[in-house]
């Protein structure tokens, strides 16, 4: 049987048309879909970019928090949430952008990590708050003790001059003090070669702030040369922290009211002619002086 294609070309026309037709919306519908396959996936990187920017802002908060803590328990529950951070940043590095799940579950757990977080920011403006409150308190208490030191100071030392003056006021004073020569007749003497005494007189003046009792008063005779006449080496009281030398010393009773004191050193030495002098002390202080000119 002989095909007459002339009579089969409309058919054989329509077949390809259609299959140009179909062949068209086969093409655009892969490029449409390679399209949006590949738009997918752009945003898949970028969806990505920012969950691995966001983990790392995190990251430096963590690091940011720890230089400002100083509670050692909260330190230590930073440094643990800071490596779980970085734990995670390392497995979404290594995940594929187009793994939904498995940045679903990263993105999941940054948003706890942000609770935690928050919670950790929490205490910490708590503890700093406390920390001020407590160096507000502490610095208060500095200044209470600062002035409560200082007023004390001031009373020890109102006391201090207070001391001072009484002990000042009841310090003894000799007045009326006369220190001479004499011969073994009692008769004064401006000659060393005729004196065999030197007397030294004087009253205690009258004081009722001194306290009452016995009192020990000592004379130094001092020389023209600054020699300390005196018995024995070992006649010492002291004076302005020193053991110095005394030449008489005598105990007498006090009692407020003035008392006169007479004291008597035999010459038994040479001596030398000058200015002699003649330094009273009682209870530790220096209470009067008289000087006397002696010749040859």
């Amino acid at each position: 049987m002989k095909i007459d294609f002339r009579e089969r070309t409309p058919q054989l026309i329509a077949i390809i048309g259609l299959l140009v037709i179909i062949t068209a919306i086969l093409i655009g519908f892969l490029v449409t879909r390679n399209s949006q396959m590949q738009e997918m996936q752009e945003q898949y990187v970028i969806e990505k970019q920012d969950l691995e920017d966001e983990y790392e802002a995190i990251s430096l908060q963590y690091e940011g928090f720890k230089f400002s803590v100083q509670n050692d328990s909260l330190l230590y529950k930073l440094q643990n949430e800071q490596a779980k951070v970085l734990r995670l940043q390392e497995e979404l590095r290594m995940t594929q952008a187009s793994d939904k799940a498995e940045i679903k579950r990263l993105s999941d757990e940054l948003s706890t990590l942000r609770k935690i977080l928050r919670s950790y920011i929490h205490q910490i403006d708590s503890l700093n708050t406390l920390n001020q409150e407590l160096r507000a308190e502490n610095e208060q208490i500095t200044n209470q003790y600062n002035r409560t030191s200082r007023t004390l100071q001031q009373v020890s030392q109102e006391r201090e001059k207070l001391s001072e003056k009484v002990s000042l006021a009841a310090q003894l004073v000799a007045t009326n003090i006369n220190a001479k020569a004499v011969n073994d007749k009692g008769r004064e003497q401006s000659r060393l070669s005729r004196s065999t005494q030197f007397v030294v007189s004087f009253t205690v003046a009258r004081n009722i702030t001194a306290e009452p009792g016995e009192r020990i008063i000592f004379i130094r005779i001092m020389t023209p040369d600054g020699n300390i006449l005196s018995k024995s080496a070992d006649n010492r009281f002291t004076y302005e922290n020193s053991d110095i030398l005394y030449s008489m010393r005598r105990i007498v009773e006090y009692g407020g009211e003035e008392i006169p004191v007479t004291m008597y050193w035999d010459i038994e030495e040479f001596l030398m002619p000058g200015t002699y002098k003649a330094d009273i002390f009682a209870d530790g202080h220096h209470i009067g002086s008289h000087s006397f000119a002696m010749e040859d």
